[in-house]
């Protein structure tokens, strides 16, 4: 009986170390040697952080792409999503806005033209991309409220257009901050 209580007591020290020390120093060394020293990947502006790369931000004026809807109002404090389902009528309700929304700012798309990811907020609620498809139905918008060719913005999304990991892993996508910044240096 004692041989065992020695033996627990050693493989619980053991893994004491390896998860309480080791291995959080080791994730952090390796956060340390990625892009903004582990805090993130900031995107600055004339020397000022105008956000980060990986958590999604509010936009609502006609001549800005607007990201995807977050059920936390893209407080990174509160990561969640709105735990609502399908069947929810406060959930299909809030879909329904955001639809009537799209469907006054931008004219000319029909309903089926509207991505997923264009009226439903992510898991986090803090998603900083869109589906290639979220950003071409708003590129007539985007061009028509700041006087721009459609083909330049056009071009600008295919700039900003993020593709699959290593061409077949997972959808493209566009980095909304990143490209409302291309966008005002036009």
């Amino acid at each position: 009986m004692k041989k065992y209580i020695i033996q627990s007591i050693r493989l619980t020290l053991v893994l004491l170390v390896l998860l309480c020390v080791v291995y959080p120093v080791t994730v952090a060394f390796i956060g340390k040697m990625s892009k903004g020293n582990g805090g993130g990947e900031k995107i600055t502006k004339n020397g000022k952080t105008v956000g980060y790369a990986l958590l999604g931000q509010s936009f609502t004026k006609p001549q800005y792409f607007w990201g995807r809807p977050s059920a936390v109002a893209y407080n990174a404090a509160g990561s969640a999503g709105s735990n609502k389902g399908p069947s929810n009528p406060d959930y299909l309700k809030e879909v329904q806005s955001r639809i009537d929304t799209l469907l006054k700012y931008n004219p000319g798309i029909k309903k089926s033209d509207i991505p997923a990811d264009m009226v439903t907020a992510s898991g986090s609620g803090l998603d900083p991309n869109i589906s290639e498809q979220g950003a071409a139905i708003q590129i007539r918008r985007v061009a028509k409220a700041r006087n721009i060719d459609e083909k330049k913005v056009k071009e600008l999304v295919a700039m900003n257009t993020l593709k699959p990991f290593m061409g077949m892993f997972g959808p493209s996508s566009v980095n909304v901050l990143k490209l409302n910044l291309a966008l005002d240096e036009l």
